[in-house]
């Protein structure tokens, strides 16, 4: 276990309490000045190629070949068009984005691929700023439907099926989710009875809620499917396998016994042709398992390689967590796409006449900057984070270091961060709307399309409460575990003890403690030990009271401890919420350590980030008093303090979202081109010849106050 900063002595809740009080005359002495901040804030500025390039992360080359495809015209969304005719248009494009040889970048050289894993993603990802649809169904054909074929299947499913999923020449879909059952896999309906007499699975949904349902490409397109179902061979049910099974023939009719609709009109994503699949007594080959974790002989006997049925369903559900990672990653860009549209046009746009008369530009009101200054923070704290996780998945996913303790970690760090980044990406683009008054709202902009596609992202590939009470799951058996092995009987005296670093997921980085004080001389709040502190109590003081709820009542019925345990869930989703944030506020802290610590762009980059963190603990300011983590004084100086940082960081707003490295093509918002400005300039010129002119009319007011001085 690593040992996080600050970490270095347990403290009880009355110890802690203790040292903020002990601290209380320091920080109320300090009067918040940063000189270093002010010095940058009046002079200095980002290296804004600097910043982008760590930004870019680790796979530069195929992000960037990414944003070229987004550049295409070819492969832009065309909001002119129906439903009908967007649906033909994005499977035109992801045939021509074949050609580009970006979609094979995830596969085996074997079968023309790149074999990147990560590079494939930092890729894909970037198809957002073209149209999410052809992201998403990209995603579909070659993130699930072919990443099931290769990662679930063998060398002979590869070998018969892979390159025509590569080409799109076999466009597939992914079909788990059903009617009755999202989140649940383990309770889907649809079941796969083994017949040996013909060596044949029987695929079957025996009612209307086995249905499988939302699957992209099932409405019209997909000519097979990898359906997840439930494998029953000698009376045994074995759990959940996937299995490839044919749909349309070349006419695109559907075969014997296959069924479907078209789930129609949606909120948003509408080029993609959801629908529905049934199947009665749908007969497949023996092979068309995917039996990479469960065969079945031709007699019909059973065999894993995984004994335990638990852990081989979960290791089978694992290796698809690329559908998460990507959706974070993908969250990433629409949250930076949205700060460079809303800052560009607040930098530009005045409302309302200053102390000389001029009109204000927006961003210099202080309300405007508390708006969309801790967007920025959020961007680069989630644009960070994710690339931290895309480098595990990457390490995984190319037996770099495949273990199962690492895929564990992976499918936990996906959970947490994937629902923070896709609310974070809903909540950014919803407030650069209402940033941007009217002219946010008019689809020319983006921000409401993209806000309407991207909505969904909240509940596919896991509904994202479901995914953070996994991760509160995790967290909670991680401080069981160190209890036991501490040989605690009572979890009641550690409730709020000490900052969360028992968390076998520590691993994913260096401790933050590594970076050192950044050579600042600072409060108590701009202290990065103490920003983590209280960061991750906000983790383990609620997992540290939900172990002791469940402890209260470990003697009582299986009933007594699952209510209970239903009585703490809201507690665990928030707690796993709260981790996902720490998270990217670490990712963000270890991301300093690029630049040089005596450079402006350091000294910017560190406000970024405390902003970020202080934005998070200001949220929560009433959790921090009433758990006697901050003080009623110190709660006070964190509004102030941000309000400081927000002022400070005013002035580098522009270059913090220039450095995201995205053109005219890539956000393709007119109010983001630098029209505003010009008609800004326009209407200044028109005002400054009429003064100029002796034509200007005279204000009532003027008049009025003439008369009366009279």
């Amino acid at each position: 276990m690593s040992t996080q900063p600050g970490a270095s002595r347990p403290q009880t809740a009355d110890s802690a309490t203790e040292d903020l009080s002990t601290t209380e005359a320091a920080v109320a002495a300090d009067s918040l000045e940063d000189p270093e901040l002010d010095a940058a804030a009046a002079g200095g500025r980002i290296d804004r190629e600097a910043v982008h390039q760590a930004l870019l992360g680790s796979w530069p080359k195929e992000r960037l070949a990414g944003r070229r495809n987004a550049a295409n015209p070819v492969f832009w969304r065309d909001d002119s068009l129906g439903m009908d005719a967007h649906r033909e248009r994005v499977l035109e494009q992801s045939r021509k984005l074949v050609e580009t040889g970006t979609p094979a970048l995830a596969y085996p050289v074997k079968y023309g691929g790149g074999n990147t894993a990560g590079g494939n993603i930092a890729a894909f990802e970037e198809l957002v700023l073209a149209d999410p649809s052809l992201q998403i169904k990209g995603g579909v054909q070659w993130g699930l439907f072919g990443a099931a074929i290769l990662h679930l299947g063998t060398e002979v499913h590869h070998d018969r099926w892979l390159r025509e999923v590569m080409s799109l020449e076999l466009p597939g879909a992914f079909a788990m989710t059903e009617t009755g059952h999202g989140s649940d896999v383990a309770s889907i309906g649809t079941t796969a009875t083994y017949d040996p007499e013909t060596e044949e699975f029987i695929i079957h949904t025996p009612f209307r809620g086995a249905w499988k349902d939302y699957l992209g490409n099932a409405a019209l397109h997909g000519r097979a499917a990898t359906v997840f179902a439930q494998l029953i061979t000698g009376g045994v049910n074995h759990g959940v396998h996937c299995f490839f099974v044919p749909l349309r023939d070349d006419d695109g009719n559907f075969l014997p016994g296959v069924g479907g609709e078209d789930d129609g009109l949606k909120g948003g994503l509408n080029g993609i042709d959801n629908g529905r699949l049934h199947f009665t007594n749908v007969r497949i080959p023996r092979d068309y398992l995917l039996n990479r974790y469960g065969d079945v002989a031709a007699d019909g006997t059973y065999s894993s390689p995984i004994d335990s049925p638990g852990r081989r369903f979960f290791t089978m559900l694992g290796t698809l967590v690329q559908g998460r990672v990507s959706l974070d990653g993908a969250s990433a860009v629409a949250m930076r796409a949205a700060t460079a549209i809303a800052v560009t046009y607040g930098n530009q746009r005045r409302q309302f006449a200053g102390g000389d008369g001029d009109e204000v530009t927006l961003l210099d009101y202080q309300r405007h900057q508390r708006r969309l200054l801790p967007e920025v923070a959020r961007a680069y704290a989630a644009t960070f984070a994710h690339d931290e996780l895309l480098r595990k998945f990457h390490e995984v996913f190319q037996d770099i270091a495949d273990t199962p303790e690492n895929r564990a970690d992976l499918e936990t760090l996906a959970a947490a961060l994937k629902p923070v980044a896709t609310w974070q990406a809903l909540d950014s683009l919803q407030l650069a709307r209402e940033a941007c008054g009217g002219a946010g709202f008019l689809a020319e902009n983006r921000l409401v399309g993209l806000r309407a596609d991207m909505d969904v992202y909240a509940t596919f590939e896991g509904d994202n409460n479901v995914l953070l009470q996994l991760v509160g799951k995790r967290l909670l058996d991680d401080h069981l575990a160190r209890l036991k092995q501490d040989a605690v009987r009572t979890v009641a005296s550690q409730v709020g003890s000490r900052a969360y670093r028992g968390i076998g997921l520590a691993r994913l980085g260096a401790n933050v403690g590594d970076f050192g004080r950044f050579g600042r001389s600072v409060g108590w709040l701009r202290d990065p030990v103490h920003q983590r502190q209280l960061l991750a109590a906000r983790v383990e003081e609620p997992i540290g009271e939900i172990a002791a709820a469940l402890a209260r009542v470990r003697n009582e019925s299986k009933q007594v401890q699952r209510d209970v345990f239903n009585q703490q869930q809201h507690k665990l989703i928030m707690a796993g919420r709260a981790y996902g944030e720490l998270l990217q506020w670490e990712s963000f802290t270890r991301a300093l350590d690029r630049f040089d610590p005596a450079s402006d762009t350091h000294r910017i980059l560190t406000a970024l980030r405390d902003l970020y963190g202080l934005e998070v603990i200001e949220r929560d300011l009433g959790w921090y008093l009433m758990s006697g983590r901050l003080t009623v004084q110190r709660a006070r100086m964190v509004s102030s303090y941000l309000n400081r940082l927000v002022a400070k960081l005013r002035p580098h707003a522009q270059d913090l979202v220039a450095a995201y490295g995205y053109e005219d093509a890539h956000l393709r918002a007119k109010i983001a081109t630098g029209a505003e400005a010009e008609r800004q300039a326009e209407a200044a010129q028109y005002y400054e010849q009429l003064r100029a002119s002796g034509d200007a009319p005279v204000h009532e007011k003027t008049l009025r106050s003439q008369r009366d001085r009279r």
